[in-house]
């Protein structure tokens, strides 16, 4: 949930309603998940439009580099394809328009301090974010395990990137 719900949350499972808060969350986290698959084809797509120079600075970038590269070129069209599998989860719990409603009219309020009423906005962006924490997680095991690099290829290229590291 955003930061903006946590106290709603709490007070809701203070007054027994906990089974329904626990329902929204995991429909909203099942949302994420199903638009996790969504990510291959523009992964894909992204590493097949990469340079050579790209594909060097990746190689020879250290941690992270892949995945600075990817979240790069991706995130504008992994928000896109993430928000519409978001927006079906949330409205199958009907959570959208009642928290819009709430933030809205919480908004009104003039001494509040504002909150974002784009309930799939705020998903889908925590999705993306935890999906390049996990591609940044292996990238990085890949770089320092050579037991984690499984094809030849990337043995061949990542025992490269290791002598430029020793030189």
């Amino acid at each position: 949930l955003p930061p903006e719900a946590v106290n709603i949350e709490k007070k809701l499972r203070a007054i027994g309603l906990g089974a329904e808060v626990d329902k929204v969350i995991v429909t909203m986290n099942e949302g994420a998940e199903s638009a996790v698959a969504e990510a291959k084809p523009i992964f894909v797509n992204a590493i097949t439009q990469m340079s050579f120079q790209d594909a060097m600075g990746i190689l020879t970038g250290g941690k992270g580099s892949a995945t600075n590269y990817l979240r790069n070129s991706t995130t504008t069209a992994l928000i896109e394809a993430f928000k519409p599998k978001v927006q079906v989860a949330l409205d199958k719990v009907g959570f959208t328009k009642n928290w819009s409603d709430l933030v809205n009219t919480y908004n009104k309020i003039p001494t509040v301090q504002k909150l974002n009423p784009d309930l799939n906005g705020y998903i889908t962006g925590q999705a993306v974010t935890a999906l390049f924490q996990q591609v940044e997680i292996e990238e990085n095991n890949i770089r320092d395990n050579p037991a984690a690099r499984g094809t030849a290829l990337l043995k061949k290229v990542f025992s490269y990137a290791d002598t430029k590291k020793t030189n």
